[in-house]
């Protein structure tokens, strides 16, 4: 179970950064492991690892926009001048709710990039956004556990 959740970790990580992931299929690989035998026991520590992977990794994309945001006409910057600017307009306009949608694929990452960029402090960053990822991992793993039981 330890590597389990190691790979959970790493991959929730990524996920949640610019780089690839696929922390959703993992953890619906995972819970499907031996036929679901032991989906029920491993769903709850499976969630708490992929948040916590998906939350720090959000927390790098807040630091990259709140302190590396001058360098984004380089080539080597996350996110493309077109990107970057509807992700601040769709932030400046909702605000730090906009944060409810970090979970979502594509428009995720940028949002909590913008969210550094717009300088939210992080208290309030990091509360919505582990709320989003949290809820997001457990509909993920109740629908697994549901369809096995």
């Amino acid at each position: 179970m330890t590597a389990s959740l190691w790979a959970m970790f790493v991959s929730a990580f990524t996920s949640a950064t610019l780089l690839p992931g696929s922390s959703e299929i993992l953890m619906t690989g995972l819970l499907s492991a031996d036929g679901g035998a032991l989906a029920r026991e491993t769903a709850v520590p499976l969630v708490a690892v992929a948040t916590l992977g998906n939350a720090l990794g959000s927390a790098v994309n807040w630091v990259l926009g709140r302190f590396f945001s001058h360098y984004r006409d380089r080539k080597w910057f996350p996110v493309n001048e077109d990107e970057f600017a509807k992700a601040e307009a769709w932030y400046g306009r909702w605000g730090v709710w906009s944060l409810t949608l970090s979970w979502m694929p594509i428009i995720g990452d940028p949002i909590t990039l913008i969210a550094g960029v717009m300088r939210t402090r992080f208290l309030p960053f990091i509360l919505i956004v582990v709320a989003a990822k949290a809820a997001r991992y457990a509909f993920i793993a109740w629908g697994v556990v549901t369809v096995l039981a």
